[in-house]
């Protein structure tokens, strides 16, 4: 399951802007998040926190077989973008044995990181202008 799920992050990442915004227009099962969490090593309701995504709702939803409204779907999107852009970077390092792009994130998200003043990344995951800041520190190896 973890690699379907890296698979899927890298597409998003390298995919248009416009190809993102058709697919979170489309929206996503709620379904998906437990997966997510998986492959990320985290437990659903952590991410569900992370994401600022109300439990009971996004539960319901899943045991529905609904969807995610479009503004939970972006944050979702958001989220498998930075581990496809982690995943690519590896990738392009030449050194993937190993090394799980959604386990890594989900540990990156709880490290405190000074260049956030202390914060975690997991505290700017929930706006796309945090996801925007988080996808900018990894792009440039900023010191964490």
């Amino acid at each position: 399951m973890e690699a379907a799920i890296v698979m899927q992050a890298k597409s998003l990442y390298l995919a248009s802007p416009a190809e993102r915004v058709r697919l979170i227009r489309k929206r996503i099962p709620a379904s998906h998040l437990k997966e997510l969490a998986d492959s990320m090593h985290i437990l659903q309701g952590r991410l569900l926190s992370i994401l600022n995504l109300p439990s009971a709702s996004v539960r319901r939803k899943s045991r529905q077989g609904a969807m995610l409204t479009t503004e939970q779907a972006e944050r979702v999107v958001g989220l498998e973008c930075l581990i496809g852009q982690v995943a690519v970077m590896v990738e392009e390092s030449g050194d993937t044995i190993g090394f799980d792009a959604a386990q890594w994130v989900g540990e990156w998200l709880t490290q405190p990181v000074p260049a956030l003043g202390g914060a975690t990344p997991a505290d700017f995951v929930e706006t796309m202008t945090g996801q925007k800041l988080l996808s900018g520190f990894l792009g440039f190896g900023v010191q964490w």
